[in-house]
């Protein structure tokens, strides 16, 4: 099994993006199985003694939110769909949260927000989050990939950013055991990833989570001639569909007209049948309102479809 290592160098223009204009770092045949080195969301400079105050004090540059990537598939061409099967996710023994001034959902309402960084150990698949009091709360790692896509078309995007190609979603279904399935746009795909999170709460609400670098196990396939227009993921019992907008409720209607269409055309729904079917059965999650688009997944259990 190949291991894809992440840049050296960091770039903005390189890899901060999803972008049609960067050269490859690799290429992959459909069918497979890849190992992928990613930095976290801070690009490496947030760690042990220097926190994102000290950073920006020490006048060091942060990397926004940088991917590994892009990875060409070969035979994926615009019109198919990229079949991603995220295997597994091998954590570090350290994560790192961050509150920065003018970034996050409560910026402006909770206060005016000073600079704060904490440090989260990751010991036997458990986060320890330690309280300013001394006490220690222990949670469960659930691990997944906060930014995958594709190249647009024929925009560079930032990484920052969700949309039809993926990207920033912070959506914790996109994880180990289930399956991605993104549009591609251009010759390749071009797939990127990074920003792996050990735990995210829905919402990620104040615009960080536990911020990881990890090795990701990926297995990536490509299903010719089928095409969709954001993306899904499958896990053993749900089908849902992940879209990003502003305003909030227009990614919720986004993400329920393409779960319409995927049961019209996948499993023989009427549209109108599904529509009220919908709102009788659905589940959302609010992945994440932080990032330049907000991220809905409607969700529907196999069971009733």
């Amino acid at each position: 099994m190949r291991r894809i290592e992440r840049r050296e160098e960091l770039k903005v223009e390189v890899s901060s993006v999803l972008s049609p204009y960067v050269e490859p770092l690799a290429t992959i045949k459909p069918g497979e199985t890849i190992e992928v080195e990613t930095y976290d969301a801070f690009g490496g400079v947030i760690k042990p003694g220097q926190t994102y105050a000290q950073a920006i004090e020490r006048g060091i540059e942060l990397q926004p939110n940088p991917v590994t990537g892009p990875i060409y598939v070969e035979g994926a061409e615009p019109g198919d769909t990229l079949i991603v099967d995220i295997l597994d996710i091998e954590l570090p023994e350290l994560g790192a949260q961050a509150v920065i001034p003018g970034f996050g959902a409560l910026e402006g309402w909770l206060k005016r927000l000073e600079s704060e960084t904490k440090f989260h150990r990751i010991e036997d698949n458990r986060i320890l989050f330690e309280r300013k009091d001394g006490r220690t709360i222990t949670l469960k790692a659930d691990p997944f990939i906060g930014t995958i896509g594709v190249a647009p078309a024929f925009e560079a995007i930032t990484s920052l950013a969700p949309g039809p190609h993926g990207g920033n979603m912070d959506c914790p279904d996109v994880k180990p055991g289930n399956r991605l399935m993104l549009p591609v746009f251009r010759p390749g795909a071009l797939l990127s990833l990074g920003d792996v999170h050990a735990l995210q709460g829905d919402g990620e609400i104040c615009g960080t989570a536990v911020e990881v670098p990890a090795v990701v196990k990926l297995r990536v396939n490509v299903e010719k001639g089928y095409s969709i227009n954001w993306p899904r993921v499958e896990s053993s019992d749900e089908i849902m569909t992940l879209c990003s907008a502003r305003p909030l409720e227009d990614a919720v209607r986004l993400a329920f007209l393409e779960l319409i269409d995927w049961m019209h055309r996948d499993y023989g729904w009427d549209r109108m049948d599904a529509y009220m079917y919908l709102s009788l059965t659905a589940r959302i999650r609010v992945a994440q309102v932080v990032d330049p688009l907000y991220t809905v997944a409607a969700k529907l259990s196999k069971s009733l479809l």
